[in-house]
């Protein structure tokens, strides 16, 4: 019985490795995705509505963020999206805010031109 109750916690597989060379393991890589959604969702209202792409990021975002938030094990996060490695999530959200950036930028020159 006593394992039971702190079989939880305790038995959280932790990921060795990513197997993907300069990719390395992000021991708290949940946090990190809640962060970088919530950053993207933040900011992608700068960009304007009538670009093609910022639905498709706003709705993606939203569902990932969603998984997030459902699951804490990194290899349920995996599953239910589908997209590869969690850590491989984050790369994508952080390029996906540089993208954001440039947009925003982009829309900015337009309005002054």
């Amino acid at each position: 019985m006593f394992p039971r109750l702190i079989g939880g916690p305790l038995m959280t597989k932790v990921k060795q490795t990513t197997g993907i060379v300069g990719l390395d393991v992000v021991p708290n890589v949940r946090e990190v995705l809640i962060n970088l959604c919530s950053k993207t969702l933040r900011e992608i209202p700068a960009v304007p509505e009538d670009e093609g792409c910022r639905k498709a990021v706003e709705s993606f975002t939203r569902h990932r963020l969603k998984v997030f938030q459902e699951e804490e094990d990194w290899e349920m996060i995996e599953k239910r999206l589908g997209c590869g490695q969690v850590e491989e999530l984050i790369d994508e959200a952080q390029d996906q805010l540089k993208l954001i950036d440039k947009m925003i930028a982009h829309s900015d020159a337009s309005e002054e031109a």
